[in-house]
C-alpha cells in the first residue's frame, strides 16, 4: 500500500486551492441521492506535477491522482493510468488493475486464439482469385460490349442516312434491316457469353460473402463472449462496502471495450478497499494527442466507460441525508458536513440538501442556512404560508438554538455572551469581520462543557457567526475551521445539536435534538 500512497509535502496548499473546477457524479443506487466528487485546484496542480514526471512522446491515454486521507487522518495521493503503461497493467508507485482479469486469462486466450483464426479467414475469403477474376474479365466485358455497341450506332446512322435518300429498292432496304438484326443478335450473344463466363464466378463470390458474414457473426457472438467473461469477473467495491462485478452493474448493457480499465475506477476501487477517504480527483490526457483529447488538458468522467459507473463507485462516500422530523407541513433534516443547505449558483456547487431532497420527490424550502461544512439540524417548510410563519419565528428571535464545537485550544471563561457587530469583507467573501460602525448586531451566548468543548446559543443568525466570535471574541477559533486561523482537523467541529420552535400550523412547541457526532 505504501508505495501506491505517495506524499503532498511537496505540494503547497493555499486557500484558494479548494476551489472547484469540476464535479464527478452519480446517482447513489442505494438512495437514489445524487453523490459528488470534486476536481479542486490542488488536486490539478498535483496531476501537474505528475505530468513533469512523464516522458511527452508516448502514446496518448489518460492518467489520474486522487486525493485522499488514510483511516489515521494522514493525506496524500494516488496516481493510476488507463488500460497499459509500456505494455504492462501493473507498474511500482500506480494503483494496480482491478482484480479479476487474471482469473481468465486461459479463457480469454482461448477465445481470443478462436477470434484470430476467424479474422485470418474472413481476409482470405476476402482474397479468393475469383474476385480478381471477376473485376477483370467483367471489365473486358464491357469494353467489348461498348465497343461492338459504338459500332452498331456508326452503321445504323449511315443505314438510315441511306433510307432517306428514298433510292433504296426493296431488296436493298431489306438487305439493311437483316444487317441490324445480325448486329442485335451479335449483342446478345455477346451478353450470353459474358453471362455464362461471369455466373461461376459470381456465385462462388456469393457463397464467399455468404461464409464471411456469417464469420462475422460468430466473431461478435464470441467477442461479446469475452466482454460478458471480463465483465462477470471485474468486481468493483464502493465505499458502502459492497461489491459487484461490471455484468451486475451494467445488466444487459455491453459496455465498449475497456470498461474497468480508465482511471477513475481504478483510483476510486483502490481507495475503497484500502479504506481511504476521497478528497478530491483530477484526470488528464498525456502523450501524443488525438482528435478529441489535447496533452495536458483536464477531463471528465468518460460518458461510455466511466459515467455510468459512478453513482455504484461513489456510493457510501458521502452519508444518506437522515430526515429526523417531517409532517405535511415541515421537515428537518441532519445536514452532514461538505454539503450545501441550498445549490449554489453554478454545476459544481448543485449538491445540495434541497437538490437531494428532491431527487425523492419532497420539494422543500430551506427556512435557515447552515455553512457546507457544519452538520445538525436543518429546518425546512413544505409550503409558503409555513415558510412564512417560521421565518418570522428566527426573525423575532424566538427559536431556540444550540451548537456544539471543539475548539482549538482551551478557554478560560467558561461561560459568557459574545457581542461583536459582523459585516462581509467585500473582497474576500464568505469571509466576515468585526466591525462595530457598519456590522450588523450579532450577539452568542457560550458555556464550556468539557475540555476544549463549549455550547454556543447565537441570538442573532449570522454568516459565520460562532466561528468568528470564537475567533475574536474568545480568542480561540473552533478545530478545523482553516477560513478563521483553527488549528487543522478532518472537519470543522461545530454542530447544530438542538433546535426549538412552534409548529407553524398547530403551534405545538417541537424541540429537536441530535446527537453531537464528534
Amino acid at each position: 500500500m505504501r508505495e501506491t500512497f505517495h506524499s503532498i509535502e511537496h505540494f503547497i496548499l493555499e486557500s484558494e486551492d479548494d476551489r472547484v473546477t469540476y464535479q464527478y457524479e452519480g446517482i447513489c443506487p442505494r438512495t437514489g441521492e445524487l453523490i459528488t466528487l470534486p476536481r479542486t485546484r490542488f488536486a490539478e496542480k498535483i496531476a501537474r506535477g505528475l505530468m513533469a514526471e512523464l516522458p511527452g512522446e508516448r502514446e496518448g491515454k489518460m492518467y489520474g491522482v486522487l486525493l485522499v486521507k488514510t483511516p489515521a487522518g494522514e493525506t496524500g495521493y494516488l496516481k493510476a493510468f488507463s488500460g497499459l503503461l509500456d505494455g504492462r497493467q501493473e507498474v511500482t508507485g500506480w494503483v494496480p488493475p482491478i482484480p479479476g482479469r487474471e482469473k481468465l486469462v486461459w479463457d480469454e486466450n482461448e477465445v481470443l486464439a478462436r477470434l484470430d483464426a476467424l479474422k485470418s479467414e474472413i481476409i482470405r475469403l476476402q482474397a479468393i482469385p475469383d474476385r480478381t477474376s471477376y473485376r477483370e474479365l467483367e471489365a473486358d466485358f464491357d469494353r467489348r460490349l461498348q465497343s461492338l455497341t459504338d459500332l452498331h450506332r456508326e452503321n445504323k446512322r449511315e443505314r438510315q442516312e441511306r433510307r432517306e435518300t428514298g433510292k433504296l429498292s426493296a431488296e436493298e432496304l431489306e438487305k439493311l434491316n437483316e444487317i441490324s438484326r445480325r448486329e442485335g443478335i451479335d449483342r446478345r450473344n455477346l451478353k450470353r457469353e459474358r453471362d455464362r463466363v461471369l455466373q461461376p464466378l459470381r456465385e462462388r463470390i456469393a457463397e464467399s460473402d455468404r461464409r464471411i458474414r456469417e464469420l462475422k457473426q460468430q466473431r461478435k457472438n464470441l467477442s461479446k463472449q469475452l466482454q460478458e467473461l471480463l465483465y462477470r469477473s471485474y468486481c468493483l467495491t464502493n465505499f458502502a462496502g459492497d461489491s459487484l462485478s461490471l455484468q451486475l452493474l451494467m445488466g444487459d448493457n455491453l459496455l465498449p471495450t475497456g470498461t474497468g480499465e480508465c482511471c477513475a475506477p481504478k483510483l476510486l476501487h483502490y481507495a475503497a478497499i484500502q479504506g481511504f477517504i476521497p478528497v478530491a480527483m483530477a484526470e488528464f490526457w498525456w502523450g501524443n494527442s488525438n482528435r478529441d483529447k489535447v496533452a495536458g488538458e483536464f477531463y471528465g468522467a468518460c460518458v461510455e466507460r466511466c459515467q455510468p459507473l459512478m453513482g455504484f463507485l461513489l456510493s457510501g462516500l458521502q452519508p444518506s441525508l437522515e430526515i429526523i422530523y417531517e409532517d405535511e407541513s415541515i421537515l428537518a433534516v441532519n445536514k452532514p458536513i461538505d454539503l450545501l443547505s441550498v445549490p449554489g449558483r453554478y454545476r459544481e456547487t448543485g449538491d445540495s440538501v434541497i437538490t437531494r431532497l428532491r431527487a425523492r420527490g419532497k420539494d422543500a424550502i430551506a427556512v435557515h442556512r447552515l455553512d457546507r461544512e457544519t452538520s445538525g439540524i436543518l429546518l425546512l417548510a413544505k409550503d409558503r404560508e409555513s415558510y412564512r410563519e417560521l421565518s418570522r419565528q428566527f426573525e423575532n428571535r424566538e427559536v431556540y438554538k444550540v451548537y456544539e464545537a471543539l475548539l482549538s485550544d482551551n478557554i478560560t471563561k467558561k461561560e459568557g455572551s459574545i457581542d461583536l457587530p459582523l459585516r462581509p469583507d467585500l473582497d474576500r467573501r464568505p469571509y466576515q469581520i468585526v466591525d462595530t460602525e457598519r456590522g450588523k448586531p450579532s450577539i452568542t451566548k457560550f458555556r464550556v462543557i468539557g475540555d476544549s468543548r463549549g455550547e454556543f446559543l447565537p441570538l442573532t443568525g449570522r454568516t459565520h457567526q460562532i466561528r468568528v466570535h470564537c475567533q475574536r471574541g474568545l480568542k480561540v477559533p473552533i478545530l478545523g475551521d482553516r477560513l478563521y486561523g483553527g488549528k487543522e482537523g478532518d472537519r470543522l467541529y461545530l454542530h447544530a445539536r438542538d433546535l426549538a420552535f412552534r409548529h407553524p400550523v398547530s403551534r405545538e412547541k417541537i424541540h429537536l435534538h441530535v446527537p453531537t457526532p464528534f
